[in-house]
């Protein structure tokens, strides 16, 4: 990442003064810098450096002995972390952050080289523990959800005009225009006989968050999603691709239930989410309006087969031990008087982690992928299963003709903490060698070399149309979205046909690529008005694809 000159001015000036836990280094190589005998030396180096700093010290890169400005090429800045990591675990520490900066530029105006800050800590890298529940909210547009999510994470009491939700991770123009257009995300967690949560104190940096990470004996990460209803796609894609333990519904007092209420309800519902709901902005109506919503969204409920708990009439224990089994806590919330939080951080800290799939072998499906200075290519998303550690050997893909690419993890990070591996249910940036950002595409899957994956271009599964204006004939092309893919997709029902409310059997087929999709999971599928979600139940050796990308039916 880049990041302001002053502190890397600091840090050379420091080192300079007085040296003790500052090092300059110009550049490491694993030829060189990890020979027998030069590798002893500098983790011996190294530990000397972290116990003159009290278990903390800062590694200049990219400059010469005398602290000049000299900049590596980004590759060999890469190779440079990659071996100072090796060197701190030998010295049993850890790399906790890194920030870069470009050295100057070439005659064609590119950065020349970088210089960087590492700053390595005592200890192994830290291991995220079991207990991380990941909540994914859903809701109308304005209805609050990114307000309520930005007041949960940091304890501060809303402005009235929607300000803890620019403590979300978002981007600027999302930030301007107040609407949310894509998937963001936040944290915080609780400490075992704690009092209260561990939220963060300037969710606008980045180790704060990393602290939160490191410091809560529970963490609890929320996927927000987007409300408005161009953007549905991207709401169903955080429903079902993040792997999410929870939902949390939100509806605005002073709106009610919406038909995009109803609609993210039975996204949730349809894949098997236990849900909580959140009724927000109590504090803007008055207390005959909140209990009129709040037995629409009872009504609401009921109307979809499910049995409201209150929480302002029942205890939250009942809640904990009935939510997802036919019933859904209801709770009155507000951001700017904070009612309701203390309630939901009650939730949060006792509900349990739901059970993770059985599979041992490590797979993740990205969602996002996005360049670092330094450290190249990051691949994103949800670890679906096993688990992932720095070093790890990988495929990446399918590619467009069905082949996968062979990559290496660099490093991971969970919201901005570095963890020397990561498990089933965890949302993680992979940094990745052996591959350009670009090549990265949402829907891709990370899986072991060895696991020998079988993409496929179309599969059998069981479907149930929840809402279609006609009859679902061969030929229907729905955009299907299963885990983080989305695409379009040709259905061909065993029956012929399909009518709303109808459950059956169909082929689908994706139109432009294959994709690695295995028996079991859960979809949602939409075009226009009509939508419906399925199961894959059969992926046939016809429907597998080899490397020219071609497979079987029609």
């Amino acid at each position: 990442m880049s990041a302001d000159r002053s502190a890397l001015r600091r840090a050379i000036e420091r080192g300079e003064r007085d040296g003790g836990a500052i090092e300059f280094k110009e550049r490491l190589t694993r030829e060189v810098h990890l020979a027998d005998g030069r590798m002893e030396s500098l983790v011996a180096q190294l530990r000397h450096r972290v116990l003159s700093g009290d278990g903390e010290a800062t590694y200049v890169l990219g400059v010469t002995d005398d602290g000049g400005l000299a900049g590596v090429p980004p590759d060999a800045f890469s190779e440079t972390m990659d071996v100072l990591s090796l060197l701190a675990e030998e010295a049993d520490a850890h790399i906790a952050d890194v920030e870069t900066w470009s050295a100057g530029a070439d005659g064609d105006g590119d950065a020349a080289g970088l210089v960087g800050l590492a700053t390595v800590r005592e200890g192994g890298m830290f291991e995220a523990d079991d207990d991380h529940l990941v909540v994914g909210t859903a809701g109308h547009v304005d209805h609050g959800k990114s307000t309520l999510v930005g007041t949960l994470v940091t304890g501060r009491a809303d402005d009235g005009q929607g300000g803890t939700r620019g403590f979300l991770d978002v981007q600027p123009h999302e930030v301007e225009r107040g609407l949310s257009a894509d998937l963001s995300y936040a944290v915080y967690g609780f400490v075992d006989d704690a009092d209260d949560a561990v939220r963060m104190d300037n969710p606008h940096r980045k180790s704060d968050r990393a602290r939160i990470v490191e410091e809560a004996d529970r963490l609890v990460s929320f996927v927000d999603t987007v409300g408005h209803e161009p953007w549905l796609h991207t709401t169903i894609r955080g429903l079902v691709g993040q792997k999410l333990d929870y939902g949390l519904l939100v509806v605005a007092a002073d709106d009610g239930p919406t038909a995009t209420t109803r609609e993210h309800l039975g996204i949730l519902l349809a894949t098997e989410l236990p849900t909580i709901v959140a009724i927000t902005k109590a504090d803007a109506v008055t207390d005959e309006r909140l209990a009129a919503v709040e037995r629409e969204v009872e009504s609401t409920l009921r109307n979809a087969g499910q049995t409201p708990l209150l929480l302002d009439r029942h205890d939250v224990d009942v809640a904990v031990a009935e939510v997802g089994d036919g019933v859904v806590p209801v709770v009155r919330t507000s951001a700017v008087t904070k009612e309701g939080v203390d309630t939901l951080d009650r939730l949060f800290e006792a509900l349990p982690k739901r059970a993770t799939p059985e599979r041992g072998t490590f797979r993740m499906y990205v969602d996002r992928s996005y360049k670092v200075t330094g450290v190249g290519a990051v691949a994103s998303g949800t670890v679906n299963s096993g688990t992932v550690e720095a070093g790890d050997e990988l495929l990446l893909g399918p590619m467009a003709d069905g082949s996968f690419r062979e990559v290496e993890v660099r490093s991971i990070e969970m919201h901005y903490h570095r963890v020397d591996k990561a498990k089933a249910g965890r949302i993680v940036g992979i940094a990745l060698k052996g591959v350009d950002e670009v090549e990265i595409e949402r829907g891709m899957a990370l899986v072991p070399r060895e696991s020998d994956p079988d993409p496929v271009r179309e599969f059998d599964a069981e479907v149930m149309v929840l809402n279609h204006p006609t009859r679902i004939r061969e030929g229907y092309e729905p955009v299907v979205h299963v885990e983080t893919v989305s695409e379009a997709a040709a259905f061909a029902p065993e029956e012929g046909r399909l009518l709303p409310g109808d459950t059956g059997r169909t082929r689908v087929r994706f139109k432009f690529r294959p994709y690695l999709i295995e028996e079991g999971q859960r979809f949602v599928f939409r075009e226009g008005s009509s939508k419906g979600v399925g199961t894959v139940r059969d992926v046939e050796p016809d429907g597998s694809v080899g490397a020219d990308g071609s497979g079987g039916g029609t």
